[in-house]
């Protein structure tokens, strides 16, 4: 038990990742913290579920269920789950909040999504992938399949901030057995989402995507009419399509009132998660602050302007993505407008490169 207390603060895999281990030291000896992973642990021992951990996939594993319940977010959820790609050979289901469920439908790796226990009695794995050892994602498991051998991805491993698609990956790398290089990972590393028609949707045929609004106050940029009026002066050809769920709507009223119609479309809070990503894939660059919508962005490869608070670009990013972040240690309304336009120029270059505008 003690020998695997240090499995909560270390990485599961020798490659070196974004990861605040420092800033969490700490915390390491406190004794919440250690009474939670004794819970844990114990519990694994009363389910006798340590007979069932194994440490690799195998070829045999042919029919996996991935258990993935501990994703807070939406964005979370597509960072933790990116790395299936890497297991695309197998027949792999999902087993995840309803929340996060929709996300996957049609997926091209996931064969079939669940969200209700009762869906898969009478299922046969040869493999479970569980998210963590929390004692939650570990009743699950026992109560559906308690004699099928398990992988875990964060295992047991909590508490110290990570890049968690690049934990994602090499984790998955490791689990898999392909051995692929850092730097080849590094390559690769992307969240990911299938998305198949949409309901018609009326778009310029250049435009950039501003997502406004958001869940928490110091990821809520409140100045993008500034923003949206440089923009607007200085690419009289570029459309500018506002993006975001139901807690931007007042937002993008106030940009609206203050443009001639027809220079900026409102997007707001008229669709769905996935047709609003839909939007994004069709933009050309998007900006906007740490979130879901962010990580939509990255599934499609877009030309980002991201705003960070708190959790530095590193955190969140891959040398995959193309961006020009700002970082503020507090909140995101300290990043000035003109450091904005500055990181907005710097994209335009990019994603207009052969193109005259």
């Amino acid at each position: 038990m003690i020998r695997r207390y240090k499995e909560t603060f270390t990485l599961p895999f020798k490659e070196d990742i974004p990861f605040y281990i420092k800033a969490y030291q700490p915390q390491i000896k406190n004794p919440l913290r250690i009474i939670k992973y004794i819970k844990r642990y114990v519990y694994m021992i009363f389910k006798k579920e340590f007979f069932n951990e194994r440490d690799e996939i195998l070829d045999s594993h042919k029919k996996i269920l991935w258990i993935n319940k501990s994703a807070p977010s939406l964005g979370d959820s597509l960072m933790d789950l990116s790395s299936r790609v890497l297991i695309a050979s197998k027949d792999v289901d999902l087993l995840t909040d309803k929340k996060n469920a929709f996300i996957y439908e049609s997926d091209a790796i996931f064969r079939h999504t669940f969200y209700e226990i009762q869906d898969l009695k009478g299922k046969f794995y040869d493999l479970i992938i569980l998210d963590s050892y929390s004692t939650r994602t570990i009743e699950l498991k026992n109560k559906l399949f308690p004699d099928t051998d398990f992988v875990s991805m964060f295992g047991f491993f909590n508490g110290p901030e990570v890049n968690r698609v690049l934990f994602s990956f090499h984790r998955m790398n490791n689990l898999s057995g392909r051995k692929t290089p850092s730097l080849e990972i590094e390559k690769i590393a992307l969240p990911s989402m299938s998305i198949n028609k949409v309901k018609s949707l009326k778009l310029p045929n250049k435009f950039i995507t501003i997502a406004v609004g958001g869940e928490w106050k110091y990821r809520t940029y409140e100045n993008w009419s500034e923003v949206v009026a440089i923009i607007n002066k200085k690419h009289k050809k570029i459309k500018i399509v506002l993006v975001g769920s139901e807690n931007g709507k007042d937002y993008a009223r106030s940009i609206l009132s203050k443009f001639p119609e027809g220079r900026v479309l409102d997007c707001v809070g008229r669709y769905s998660f996935k047709e609003t990503a839909k939007i994004i894939s069709k933009s050309d660059i998007f900006i906007g602050c740490d979130g879901g919508l962010m990580h939509a962005a990255n599934c499609f490869q877009k030309v980002l302007v991201p705003l960070f608070a708190r959790l530095e670009p590193k955190m969140q990013l891959t040398q995959s993505v193309v961006a020009f972040p700002e970082f503020d240690q507090d909140d995101v309304n300290n990043i000035s407008v003109d450091a904005i336009i500055r990181n907005f120029d710097c994209a335009f270059k990019v994603a207009y490169k052969y193109h005259q505008t």
